[in-house]
């Protein structure tokens, strides 16, 4: 029963509980024999937890469903899988069956597909743990609703009735965690468990596989692709890339002494909520190989800046994650550790290459090459002096460019050495005609000091504010609620969107963040659909969208353009790459000659080639898919770009190249953006201004370096210690603000403050502090500044600037 002595992980008296060695999964496939998982290794002891990480495709699930036997008849699996010394290989169904949910518990990516729709949550913990365990069905109902209780699930004997549909998704992925530790399981396996989730509910979940571990005493192996997860929950690390392990050894070794390219290359490619705002991101160029076709040689090296000829022939053996120590896949990994091949300099050898670039399937660059040099984004942020620099790094951070070291400090992970800044945006050639009457290449970016050459005699002029694009005025979004009956009664009001304000300047990025239902995506269909709402005003361009008719709506989709979440959804199967640029081309009734002139321009722009118009969606990946969508966008040079998630749907070597050219086309074409995104990391790398949504409403708004450095609303604070850093010191010294249940129904909305339900400094109030959030809905109002520091407002900056929040009791100002 739960309740055992949780034992120290990793010390040598611990026999492993669960040893996987030289593990082989080959699936059928169409082109031969797919190779999943090649010879993987590895061991976890009782209490320890062993993270898996790597890109989508690297055989983490596959290694994951082999050791429990989920995998596919036709599947050849070969080597060894031992729970606490008994062989799992060749084990027939109904022996795997006694294992699984006892011997080991799995938790499942997605909750909905690993729960019964039609069965009781609690009918399904009941069930497992009679399968396993000779208890009565009430002795079993008691230990369910105790489960669900241990997990954090509110009211756990009523909600043991509910069924999965009726529980939000962090609630499912408890009541998966609840039944796979009912039984008291000597492993966990926990593929991605986080995945798909928002930033506060991920934070609820690991501290219940935290709870799991410490009242079970059970190993876990957490597969995952966020690296900041691993470095504050694993205690050893195993890299995967192309089937393969290629590196392992403890957290603190694969973050701070990393002795593979691959590895290297993950960790700069992470944007880093501590790290400097808007420095270039590193990207891994290129994409996995097919697991059909494998090169010869290290399946990494046509993606490696550091290869040499042996890596191109002889393929290294895989790290082996045993008591081996730090062990690692690669030919240069002694040159690597004895720092003669400094890893500040393994992607610091592709410097400079940009959206102009385009980078071949192999990560060597192809001749095409863009007209227009590739540009570093200028910030307008209105930060107060006293946070410094915003592109500063943090006091306690290793430099960017600086080679990490044994002897690094105790408190900050090497990070890769980010490319140099690029030249200034070349303008574009005068003899290429554009799609837009109104938009010239001699015109200045507006919104951006323009500096004077030296000895002049002309005195400064102050920068005035750029003209603001985007006006959104008491914005608001009702559904009706209906009874499901025949005549379909009101039964309350949906408030999806309740009254908000944004604004957005010629040449910035305003970042829109929240959790999943808080309004997000209601305020980007309201502004795209370019029609009167039901309250509120939006103006776009100095128009009002009420007072536009057909046509002028029409005109007005020329500049404001979006890219979808999902490229593989949002761009049409059927159709080649070069119909579908040319596609709002033809809409626009631009001429046949400048169409076909566009197209590859437009390729070229976001890092492909010309000859790229021909192939269709599928051909691409992923990364390619969504420069694409960008491509589209971007066909009828719009000043405005909604971004939905651009980036949530992509691999971390992936994203960071698609954040690049964002920040690239921003500056090179003076692009604003309307960005959503649940990943604050993205955010800090990305936006000029964030505006925090919580349940339909904003909660605080102002500059991001501000934002971030001194939140002044609870929930922007509880969203800011929630996201994970990758750097695994600074992990286990922080204290998380863990907010207790799920985001209310916007068609019950609390009364006053409508995050009271919710916020941890509402229990600490006194009474009468208690009352007035009760009873009164606070407004966005300037939040203090500290000492010596300008109000909201002032320095000749419009009040869209200031920093504000909607809090009775708004947190002061460092020093305040």
């Amino acid at each position: 029963m739960i309740g055992q002595e949780t034992p120290t992980p990793g010390t040598a008296a611990t026999v492993p509980v669960l040893q996987v060695t030289d593990l082989h999964v080959t699936f059928p496939g169409e082109a031969g024999p797919v190779h999943a998982v090649r010879g993987l290794s590895y061991a976890v002891r009782p209490g320890e937890v062993l993270g898996i990480v790597g890109e989508s495709g690297a055989g983490k699930s596959a290694a994951a469903q082999a050791v429990l036997g989920l995998l596919p008849d036709g599947t050849e699996v070969r080597g060894s899988v031992e729970l606490d010394g008994r062989e799992l290989l060749g084990l027939d169904d109904a022996a795997l069956s006694e294992i699984r949910g006892n011997g080991i518990g799995m938790v499942f990516q997605d909750p909905l597909s690993a729960l019964t729709p039609v069965y009781s949550v609690g009918n399904q913990l009941v069930e497992a743990l009679r399968v396993h365990q000779d208890l009565s069905r009430k002795a079993a109902r008691t230990r369910a609703v105790e489960l669900l209780d241990l997990v954090g699930i509110p009211d756990p004997q009523r909600r043991a009735d509910a069924f999965p549909h009726e529980f939000s998704g962090g609630m499912r992925q408890r009541a998966v965690i609840a039944m796979a530790i009912a039984n008291d399981p000597r492993v966990i396996v926990a593929d991605e468990p986080t995945t798909a989730l928002d930033v506060t509910i991920q934070a609820q979940i690991l501290d219940v596989l935290k709870t799991a571990r410490e009242v079970t005493g059970a190993a876990i192996v957490l597969i995952t692709h966020d690296l900041g997860v691993v470095a504050g929950f694993a205690d050893r690390v195993q890299v995967m890339y192309a089937g393969r392990p290629v590196e392992y050894g403890t957290v603190d070794e694969i973050y701070y002494r990393p002795r593979m390219p691959y590895t290297i290359g993950l960790l700069g490619a992470t944007p880093r909520l501590d790290g400097p705002a808007g420095a270039p991101l590193v990207p891994i160029h290129g994409a996995p190989p097919s697991l059909s076709a494998l090169p010869p040689g290290c399946p990494f090296a046509p993606r490696c800046p550091v290869a040499v000829d042996r890596c191109r022939e002889t393929e290294p053996a895989p790290a082996v994650g045993t008591d081996a120590g730090h062990t690692v896949a690669c030919h240069r990994g002694t040159e690597i550790a004895d720092g003669s091949l400094p890893r500040a300099g393994i992607f610091g050898a592709v410097r400079g290459e940009g959206a102009g670039e385009r980078k071949s399937d192999t990560g060597g660059p192809s001749p095409a090459r863009t007209q227009a040099a590739s540009a570093h984004p200028v910030r307008t942020d209105s930060a107060p002096a006293e946070l410094g620099p915003e592109d500063s790094a943090p006091a306690d951070s290793a430099p960017a460019d600086s080679a990490p070291t044994d002897s690094a400090p105790a408190d900050s992970a090497p990070q890769v050495s980010a490319p140099a800044a690029p030249a200034p945006p070349a303008p574009a050639p005068a003899n290429r005609p554009s799609t837009r009457p109104n938009r010239t290449a001699s015109t200045p970016q507006q919104g951006v000091t323009q500096g004077q050459p030296a000895g002049t005699g002309l005195p400064a002029q102050p920068a005035l504010p750029a003209p603001t694009l985007l006006q959104v005025t008491a914005l608001t979004k009702h559904f009706p609620q209906t009874r499901r009956t025949l005549l379909k009664r009101p039964a309350g009001t949906i408030r999806a969107v309740d009254g908000i304000d944004l604004a957005i300047r010629e040449g910035e990025t305003l970042a829109l963040v929240g959790e999943s239902g808080c309004g997000k995506t209601t305020t980007l269909l309201e502004i795209m659909d370019l029609v009167a709402g039901q309250a509120g005003t939006v103006r776009l361009f100095g128009q009002d969208v009420r007072e536009l008719d057909r046509a002028g709506r029409k005109r007005l989709r020329r500049d404001l353009q979006i890219v979808f979440q999902d490229p593989t959804a949002a761009l049409d199967p059927r159709m080649p790459v070069g119909d579908i640029l040319a596609e709002p081309l033809r809409t626009h009734r631009v001429p046949r000659d400048r169409i076909a002139a566009r197209v590859p321009e437009l390729l070229e722009l976001v890092g492909l080639a010309a000859d790229d118009a021909g192939r269709y969606p599928r051909e691409f990946s992923g990364g390619q898919r969504q420069r694409i969508a960008i491509a589209r966008a971007l066909a009828l040079e719009p000043r405005l770009l909604v971004l939905d998630e651009p980036v949530s749907a992509l691999d971390v070597s992936v994203q960071a190249g698609v954040l690049n050219l964002l920040d690239e086309l921003k500056a090179r074409l003076r692009l604003s953006y309307l960005l959503v995104a649940h990943d604050l990391s993205v955010v800090r790398h990305s936006a000029d201004r964030v505006a925090v949504m919580y349940l339909g409403r904003i909660v605080e708004s102002g500059g991001t370096a501000e934002v971030f450095a001194a939140p002044s609303h609870p929930y922007t604070r509880a969203l800011l210690s929630a996201v994970p850093l990758p750097d695994p010191r600074k992990e286990r010294a922080r204290t998380r603000v863990l907010l207790s249940g799920d985001l209310p129904s916007p068609a019950d909305v609390p009364s006053g403050c409508r995050f009271r339900s919710r916020c941890p400094l509402y229990a600490t109030l006194g009474a009468p502090e208690q009352r007035r959030c009760r009873e009164d809905d606070p407004l966005l109002r300037p939040v203090p500044t500290g000492p010596g520091t300008a109000g909201p407002g002032t320095a000749g900056h419009h009040e869209i600037d200031g920093h504000t929040s909607a809090c009775h009791h708004p947190s002061p100002p460092p020093g305040g």
